[in-house]
């Protein structure tokens, strides 16, 4: 992290600007009860949100990074990372901000949405801690399973392990863990390319809201509608010609990570039919949760990791990004690659509750001989580069 600090007033000067004001004028329309009521009245509350979160990204990503500016919180280029010039960090905070002031204006909380609420606070405040001052790897993971625990304290618990069996409330508490850290981490590990993990956490909250619409859980569509208004507000100052100017930081590809996590054990999925309630969160996730588990194979295959330790502090240019790019693509088409990916994964679960059994199965099929072209493709790009520098 380097200082930089252009003029001691530089975060309220971004604020006082005229386009801000224009955006920030723009937020506050939508956020008045008319503009709410019209779209109420006329059953376009999904787009109302998408908008209002938006437009409130959209006004606060610039401020955030005159801030980051101003206090000098910058990414520096690195041999294991993608930037050329030191880059404003924090957008995370510009991302949370838009959600919270979404959701706090359109939603009463239920009790499970406060403990997802709660816990995604506590991962967005270690997420910037560390991006101001570099925290242990140990030192964020158990801050998210503390999140987690915090989420699982109201109710946001799987229900995979079927009742009668002993012990069942330990083994899927565990296994709520486990998908909470595993998410989670899985899109930070991503946030590796400009407009790759905020794109993700914008194709995911979009598939999320279709089958939340397709199994009559309104609530949690417009729940994700925030989240995705909230990613494509960033998207513009993240995803452009001529590099990014702000990145998310681990506090905003953390906070997408555990909200989409928690979106999933949320939602019912399929009533009475546990494949599908079991496929159609993990297709929509299918990138991240592909990624982590194949790069992790390959680590440990490869004796590049031998414990937990070693595991937590590894990095390297080993995934499914840096394999793209490996195989001559530009960074910008490797991403759109994995975007494209990720929506025909998500068109693939929201065929499932409406599919018979013969097409269901069929899906799967399908979505894992998807999956097996990016292994091989992944294998490929491995060859070009090597096994991966860790960094």
């Amino acid at each position: 992290m380097s200082v930089v600090a252009p003029a001691a007033d530089a975060p309220w000067r971004a604020l006082a600007s005229g386009p801000s004001l224009l955006r920030l004028a723009l937020a506050v329309a939508l956020l008045l009860p008319p503009a709410r009521q019209w779209c109420a009245e006329r059953g376009l509350v999904w787009p109302y949100l998408v908008a209002v979160a938006f437009a409130v990204a959209l006004f606060a990503v610039p401020v955030v990074r005159a801030y980051a500016l101003w206090r000098g919180v910058l990414d520096q280029p690195a041999a294991r990372k993608v930037h050329a010039v030191p880059t404003p960090l924090l957008g995370g905070a510009a991302v949370y901000f838009a959600f919270a002031v979404t959701v706090l204006a359109n939603f009463h909380f239920s009790t499970e949405l406060k403990g997802v609420a709660l816990g995604a606070s506590v991962v967005v405040a270690v997420g910037l801690l560390d991006d101001v001052s570099d925290l242990p790897a140990w030192a964020k993971l158990a801050a998210q399973a503390a999140a987690a625990g915090l989420a699982m304290l109201y109710g946001v618990v799987l229900a995979v392990v079927p009742a009668w069996l002993p012990g069942a409330a330990l083994l899927n508490a565990l296994l709520t863990l486990l998908w909470f850290l595993t998410v989670t981490n899985a899109v930070q590990f991503l946030d590796g390319m400009d407009g790759l993990a905020a794109g993700l956490g914008a194709i995911a909250g979009l598939f999320f809201a279709v089958s939340a619409l397709q199994t009559g859980q309104r609530y949690l569509m417009f729940l994700a509608a925030a989240l995705v208004g909230a990613c494509l507000g960033f998207l513009p100052y993240n995803f452009r010609r001529g590099g990014a100017r702000i990145f998310l930081g681990d506090g905003g590809a953390s906070f997408i990570g555990f909200t989409l996590a928690g979106l999933a054990v949320m939602g019912e999925w399929a009533e009475g039919d546990p494949l599908v309630a079991l496929f159609t969160p993990t297709l929509i996730l299918g990138v991240p949760l592909f990624d982590i588990a194949f790069v992790g194979v390959a680590r440990v295959v490869s004796g590049r990791v031998r414990t937990l330790r070693e595991w937590l502090a590894y990095t390297g240019r080993d995934h499914i990004h840096h394999r793209f790019e490996a195989l001559g693509l530009s960074r910008r088409e490797s991403v759109l690659l994995i975007h494209l990916i990720s929506a025909t994964l998500g068109l693939s679960a929201t065929l499932l509750p409406e599919a018979p059994p013969r097409a269901a199965v069929l899906l799967l099929v399908q979505a894992a001989c998807v999956l097996a072209v990016i292994a091989i493709l992944e294998g490929v790009g491995r060859r070009h580069s090597g096994p991966g520098r860790p960094g």
